[in-house]
């Protein structure tokens, strides 16, 4: 075999290689995950390196910095693939500012915060959105929930909780009490007491379906192969609310949902009430726009919402998603195509995919 030959096969195999895309564009989002080396050089770069294209015969890849060493290549003087890039020192600057956020009495200023980063406040926001898909006031704001979720459930009274959790006053937080908790808080430290939960178990090909609403709207759709399990966590979701069966109104909402998951062209139209921090309602927004017969992988739905690099938070907002159909998270798979964890188990996942394929 001839050395024009043996060049030609060595370029088709890289060309061939997923991973000769992100280093013929740069990709960013590909730098930590492997290095390439030039024959030519002698030298091992990120996928993102700025300095001039190699060929693609001269190129080989290495799933780590240390495997290209062993190999004989030295560093990039350009983009130093043996130093922690741009993307690690930002994450790791905005991880250091979410647990100063996470201790602060109350939410800091984004100057502040920007000050403590070295950063422009524009910059600084930016870069915080992109990392965590939250600017850092929704961060805050998140979090301040969270706490005086927390507050309310360890027996805190009301006025306690609110000033606790870092809330100035107790007019800017009953403003904001019923998107924060999705009833008063009095009601919240109760367990849910005094509301009424409406629900009914029925089934269908996937097995048991539970639906549950509240006065504003679905707040559960669970799927399960125990109807005691599926009324089970609905209690344990709201302790002491009121769960009361449902009427033949109810029933005829039920039979909706029932229906759409059998015939997804069938469409399903319902009031929704979604309770979830600020981050997992914009994934879950996202979600409702993908439409029947589509699917999107967990970094095309990062990339929706302004997050790119959230992908492991996007994932998680899926899993916490209650109100199956109504909120696909059925419909988000992985880059490679295929299924992944679902909720309410993989081969439900399929079936739903496969239902609206054929519609």
């Amino acid at each position: 075999m001839n050395m024009s030959t043996k060049s030609e096969l060595r370029a088709a195999a890289t060309v061939a290689d997923p991973r000769w895309v992100a280093v013929a564009s740069r990709d960013s989002r590909a730098d930590g995950r492997f290095v390439y080396s030039v024959r030519t050089t002698g030298v091992y770069c990120r996928p993102s390196c700025p300095a001039r294209s190699a060929r693609p015969e001269n190129v080989a890849f290495h799933a780590s910095t240390a495997d290209a060493e062993r190999a004989g290549f030295r560093p990039c003087r350009r983009c130093k693939p043996d130093q922690a890039g741009p993307a690690t020192q930002q994450a790791a600057m905005v991880a250091e500012l979410c647990r100063y956020i996470d201790q602060a009495e109350r939410p800091p200023r984004l100057e502040d915060l920007a000050e403590r980063a070295g950063l422009s406040t524009f910059h600084l926001h930016r870069v915080f959105k992109a990392i965590t898909g939250l600017t850092p006031k929704a961060y805050a704001d998140a979090q301040r929930a969270q706490r005086l979720r927390r507050e309310l459930e360890a027996g805190s009274s009301v006025t306690e909780a609110i000033y606790g959790a870092g809330y100035n006053s107790g007019s800017r937080f009953y403003a904001q009490a019923d998107q924060v908790l999705g009833m008063t808080a009095s009601r919240f430290r109760a367990g849910g007491t005094d509301t009424d939960i409406r629900f009914a178990i029925g089934q269908c090909s996937l097995g048991a379906i539970l639906v549950a609403r509240s006065e504003r709207g679905v707040c559960a759709i669970l799927l399960g192969d125990d109807p005691q399990a599926l009324a089970r966590e609905l209690q344990d979701r709201f302790p002491n609310a009121q769960l009361i069966g449902g009427d033949v109104d109810f029933e005829r909402m039920v039979a909706q949902v029932v229906g759409f998951i059998e015939a997804p062209q069938l469409g399903l139209d319902l009031p929704l009430d979604v309770r979830g921090t600020a981050f997992q309602q914009r994934v879950w927004q996202a979600l409702r726009d993908i439409p029947p017969g589509r699917t999107l992988s967990y970094a095309e739905v990062a990339e929706r919402i302004g997050a790119p690099t959230a992908v492991r938070a996007v994932a998680q907002a899926c899993g916490a998603n209650a109100l199956a159909v109504a909120i696909p998270c059925h419909r988000v798979v992985r880059s490679d195509g295929s299924l992944s964890g679902y909720r309410w188990g993989v081969e439900r996942k399929r079936s739903l995919l496969e239902r609206e394929a054929q519609a």
